[in-house]
């Protein structure tokens, strides 16, 4: 009787284990994100997507990429290429482009926001990879492209330490033309920008700037200091912060101080650092300007992402073979253009002639009428118009 009791509490502490494992299981599923954070058609039909996979707190998790499944319209893609994933993932990184765009306008000379705002730059380029490159661009009413893109750290870190406050703020104008100077820029690219948010001089506004991104073009991380409590020049405007970083598939973290800006600076680094990009080839081969639906989903753990892009492309293209009946047919619409013109033309002609016939002119002259000299025999001429 007692092995019995024995066996059914031991049966009894198995299944709970079981169940414990299977909950803790599904809570480590439910704390992968992944995210869609660019779409680049540059090379269309083939199409590269970079993914993010982290955990609650924004830190990147290691997956295995063959889990990583790509469906376009509904429809699963073979991935003929995947690159990425940090150092460890098959030994290859994929380089990274970023803008650090940096608010020097007066208010972040309140609590001696921007020298925490250098010191956090500085912590980002030193951490940049062999083949990664920056920017820096600043602006308070006007926007300065203090650094072009560049692989030079020594470059980047001289330009940061020399930042100084200036005026009103025009952050949405900057953004705008950081967007227009990764524009030419191949690869995964973001725009990482450090601002209080408090906009008072702009021409652009938040959706004008998500619009000249468009559905598949790079992210934009924005890292808030400040106070949101206030509204004075010490304060922080998180709701435009948060916008722009949720419509453009980015990452938003606020920072207390400089030690904490310094570390999410560190974190977004290893974040996109750490993406997977993957290359599919397109069933749908001409940019035909219409929206392609994208999901990117975990088949072990089923976290997945849904976004769209756009190949591109005003006019419907046809294929090389087509061009023959294109041609072709464009000859027969033109001659069915000419051809009322040509009947027209037609008629006009045929009534010119037909009232032009009969029309006879005698000349004569009698004898009695001739001048002297004139021969008394000459025949009359005769003249037909």
């Amino acid at each position: 009787m007692q092995r019995k009791w024995i066996r059914i509490l031991l049966n009894f502490g198995l299944l709970l284990v079981l169940m414990l494992s299977s909950t803790l299981t599904v809570f480590a599923q439910d704390d992968t994100q992944v995210r869609v954070t660019q779409v680049d058609n540059s090379k269309f039909p083939n199409v590269t997507i970079y993914v993010s996979v982290t955990n609650s707190a924004d830190e990147p998790v290691g997956v295995d990429p063959a889990t990583i499944q790509i469906s376009e319209n509904g429809e699963t893609m073979q991935i003929t290429d995947a690159r990425g994933g940090g150092e460890g993932n098959q030994g290859v990184a994929e380089p990274l482009t970023t803008m650090l765009v940096i608010d020097i306008s007066g208010s972040m000379d309140k609590n001696d926001k921007l020298t925490a705002a250098k010191d956090a730059a500085t912590a980002y380029v030193n951490q940049m990879r062999s083949g990664d490159q920056a920017g820096l661009m600043t602006f308070d009413t006007q926007t300065y492209y203090v650094q072009p893109v560049t692989t030079d750290t020594s470059a980047l870190l001289s330009a940061i330490d020399g930042l100084k406050t200036g005026g009103d703020t025009a952050m949405f104008d900057a953004l705008v033309e950081a967007e227009k100077a990764l524009s030419n820029i191949t690869g995964r690219k973001a725009i990482i920008v450090l601002a209080d948010g408090l906009d008072n001089h702009s021409q652009n506004t938040v959706d004008s700037v998500i619009e000249q991104i468009g559905p598949s073009g790079l992210t934009i991380s924005t890292v808030g200091f400040g106070d949101a409590s206030t509204a004075s020049q010490s304060g922080l405007d998180e709701t435009a912060l948060k916008t722009l970083s949720e419509k453009s598939g980015g990452l938003y973290s606020f920072a207390a101080d400089s030690e904490s800006l310094s570390a999410l600076y560190q974190q977004f680094g290893r974040t996109l650092q750490s993406e997977y990009a993957l290359t599919y080839i397109s069933p749908s081969a001409l940019r035909d300007g219409i929206n392609r639906n994208l999901t990117v989903s975990l088949s072990d753990i089923g976290a997945s992402a849904e976004t769209n892009y756009n190949p591109g492309g005003v006019l419907p293209e046809v294929k090389s073979t087509s061009w023959t009946l294109f041609g072709l047919i464009l000859g027969g619409l033109l001659l069915l253009l000419f051809i009322p013109f040509l009947i027209s033309r037609g008629a006009g002609l045929f009534s010119g002639v037909r009232h032009s016939k009969g029309k006879i002119k005698m000349n004569t002259a009698s004898a009695a009428g001739s001048s002297p000299g004139t021969a008394s025999g000459k025949k009359p001429r005769v003249k037909i118009k």
